[in-house]
């Protein structure tokens, strides 16, 4: 598909301009030969998306800085451009964590200046190649693809067109995300992550959350920024809360070394024998824990749809609350509040939310082991639900019309979308495309944890290295 001068207005059209296509574009620059790299993304600045456009500094990366550069090949980089921007002035707080650079928990929006710089350095190196990137400001809402490239429709009319196109749209907060069948939960709640809307409720108001996880722990983070002081009630299926992260020494990779587990239910009892020893050697349970990430690609992948459907039901909510831990500062708040009776985590699921009434939010809930639901009040409700990886779900347009057409297909148990080990994005009739790729979050069904900076990381530089050799 070309324009109207018959050439593409990109090499490389990428829909979504968050870290992924940032981190795609920025491997793609450094890489010999002409391109244009075009990035359609509706915020004003590239590299930040829906998850480092945070402006508190309480709103940190969960992971320290050791464990979170986007050079795959280059583990220390975070830590030695924090070490700069601290020197600079850059964030005096850092000084209140007491500890080394590498291992600050930096606040999100700063890590999102960290990825700006670095594209900025490859933009650099790619003018060199006569290379360039464009950051065009609007939504993709729908997508053609054939077999000369993709055209890609904003909403705005434009038609943009590329020789590839590259999906990646991010994460789907569900507090942000329309979706078919939770649009009452957002009508009445407040955004996670809004500061100023939380200073406006009464500071002793009693305050319910949706979810236990991570954007559970970015909500009361905001809600103590904003002045919050009353109590708040968490519900969730389990009643799990995230484990604060720590740092502890190397573990073997017993995984590495054991290719013969396989399941779920092996992982988990070879898992815990290991966490056993180590506890037993007065070393944190969190060093075996800690290697089985670079892992769970081989393992999800060799696995069964049964093995799958066990794990997301059985060990899912355990593995979120261990694995997906909370940064030391947001824990020790959580601690606080939980000591001092304020903070209260409830095994419910929400069974319903009722319509605002004279300043109060109504939801029913079931809790644990009960058979009828309590219908509880509060002056204000937050969906901490998480994201939302089910693409059918979402109610906007581009993953509508994709999946209306089948251009696209629902990846393993509904997990982001259907692609090959390479990232080309796989139709409903089952045929990998050769213009159409994705990274990142849409690819949770094929890797599992496909979220993270470092395997966001490892996937542009895998999926740059392709479109080059299929370019060439």
């Amino acid at each position: 598909m070309t324009s109207e001068n018959n050439r593409p207005d990109a090499d490389v059209l990428i829909v979504g301009g968050g870290l992924s296509g940032t981190l795609l574009a920025m491997q793609l620059l450094r890489l010999p030969g002409q391109r244009q790299i075009v990035i359609v993304e509706p915020r004003p600045e590239l590299g930040r998306g829906e998850a480092y456009s945070a402006t508190e500094l309480g709103h940190t990366l969960n992971g320290n800085a050791a464990r979170m550069a986007v050079e795959p090949d280059d583990p220390d980089d975070l830590t030695r451009w924090l070490s700069d921007f601290i020197a600079r002035g850059g964030w005096p707080e850092s000084d209140e964590q007491h500890v080394p650079v590498a291992e600050l928990f930096p606040p999100r929006g700063i890590f999102g200046g960290y990825v700006q710089q670095r594209l900025a350095e490859a933009q650099a190196v790619g003018a060199q190649y006569g290379s360039t990137v464009e950051h065009v400001r609007a939504e993709a809402t729908d997508l053609q693809c054939d077999a000369a490239g993709v055209q890609v429709s904003l909403a705005d009319g434009r038609l943009l067109n590329g020789r590839f196109g590259v999906l990646a749209t991010g994460m789907f907060a569900a507090a942000r995300t329309p979706q078919r069948d939770g649009g009452a939960l957002n009508a009445a709640a407040v955004d996670p992550w809004d500061v100023a809307a939380m200073r406006a409720l009464d500071p002793h108001a009693r305050v319910l959350i949706i979810g236990s996880g991570l954007t559970m722990v970015d909500a009361v983070v905001s809600l103590e920024t904003a002045g919050h002081r009353g109590p708040i009630d968490v519900f969730s299926r389990h009643g799990l809360l995230p484990h604060v992260r720590r740092q502890p020494p190397a573990w073997p990779d017993f995984l590495g070394a054991d290719h013969g587990l396989r399941s779920p239910r092996q992982l988990v009892r070879a898992l815990r024998q290991q966490c056993a020893l180590a506890i037993a050697q007065g070393i944190d349970w969190q060093a075996p824990l800690d290697t089985v990430r670079v892992n769970i690609p081989r393992l999800w992948s060799q696995a069964t749809d049964r093995q799958r459907r066990q794990f997301v039901r059985h060990v899912r909510p355990w593995w979120e609350s261990h694995h997906h831990r909370s940064p030391p500062s947001s824990a020790q708040l959580l601690d606080r509040l939980l000591q001092q009776g304020r903070l209260n985590v409830h095994a419910a699921c929400l069974q319903q939310v009722h319509d605002k009434a004279a300043g109060q939010v109504r939801i029913s809930v079931r809790y644990r082991g009960d058979d009828h639901a309590t219908e509880i009040s509060g002056g204000a409700l937050i969906n901490s639900s998480g994201i939302q990886y089910d693409w059918r779900r979402v109610d906007k347009p581009l993953p509508v019309n994709l999946l209306r057409r089948g251009l696209i297909q629902p990846g393993p148990l509904a997990l982001g979308i259907a692609a090959d080990a390479g990232g080309a994005v796989v139709d409903a009739q089952g045929q990998a495309s050769s213009r159409l790729f994705a990274m990142g979050p849409p690819l949770r069904g094929l890797w599992w944890e496909s979220t993270a900076v470092t395997d966001v990381a490892l996937q542009a530089k895998a999926l740059a290295a392709r479109l080059v050799a299929i370019d060439g």
